[in-house]
């Protein structure tokens, strides 16, 4: 349960008379208000990020906090917050407000990569996603336009460049991948950071939003693994999203990098 109690966010909504209109990109101002929210975000079908944190600021349409897991852009996410009425759009008698957002910038904030910290920006898309989550709930979206000349929700649509197609065959898929071994080290790591397991070893294939990886390392769909490449001098955050073992007996990990994109230029 939430600490907030309902006399907080009575005195809260006493202070919020209304969003405030501003003439800059950001037309709603964002309010600095730590109300606690939980995150909840799908993986996939089976594996889910379910964390409780702070707003770091908040309007009627996004928020931004900081999680100890990253979620990658265009993802989207359900958050609940016992919000003030007057930042609602609907729902306004309930006690906890949930609304779908549209992840727009995951950074790391971490001191060290001992500890983790990422900062979430979100955009909210309204009460329900759309259809096609339910199909495929790891699928993501861009923005397209905003409702209400700007003053409304984010409408989205299916991310072209970015979408999640990993579990596809390779003539479906929407990012390249390339069946070339790039060296790489993985680092099979714990819900803090901390380094459990590590191999240097090559990809199978490999895009610029994920790779399949030979391993022996034990790593079951949903656990983090970091990245890394000496050549192109990048480190990056992944979770396992299978695996199988091939006809020459050898694993193969199939991972979604996270927090940012494979440098894919110069290879070939």
């Amino acid at each position: 349960m939430y600490s907030t109690t309902q006399d907080q966010i009575r005195s809260i909504d006493r202070v919020i008379e209304k969003p405030v209109v501003v003439k800059e990109n950001r037309r709603i101002q964002r309010i600095a208000l730590p109300l606690p929210v939980r995150v909840e975000v799908k993986i996939d079908s089976e594996m889910s990020i379910n964390e409780i944190t702070r707003l770091s600021d908040v309007s009627a349409f996004g928020a931004g906090f900081v999680l100890k897991k990253p979620i990658k852009r265009g993802r989207l996410a359900l958050l609940t917050i016992p919000m003030p009425r007057q930042l609602r759009s609907y729902d306004y008698g309930d006690p906890q407000y949930r609304v779908w957002g549209l992840v727009r910038r995951c950074i790391s904030i971490g001191r060290s990569i001992e500890t983790p910290e990422y900062s979430i920006g979100i955009g909210f898309v309204g009460k329900t996603p759309p259809s096609s989550y339910f199909d495929n709930p790891a699928g993501l979206y861009d923005i397209t336009h905003r409702a209400d000349n700007g003053n409304g929700f984010w409408h989205i649509g299916p991310a072209d460049l970015m979408a999640d197609d990993s579990d596809l065959p390779p003539d479906l898929r929407k990012q390249t991948r390339f069946p070339i071994p790039e060296a790489l080290r993985i680092e099979k790591v714990d819900s803090v950071g901390n380094v459990l397991e590590s191999e240097s070893t090559v990809t199978e294939n490999i895009s610029i939003g994920g790779a399949a990886v030979f391993t022996t390392l034990k790593a079951e769909p949903g656990s983090f693994l970091r990245v890394s490449s000496d050549r192109f001098n990048v480190t990056i955050l992944s979770v396992v999203r299978g695996s199988r073992v091939g006809q020459d007996g050898i694993t193969r990990l199939h991972l979604e990098f996270i927090d940012r994109l494979f440098p894919l230029e110069g290879i070939g």
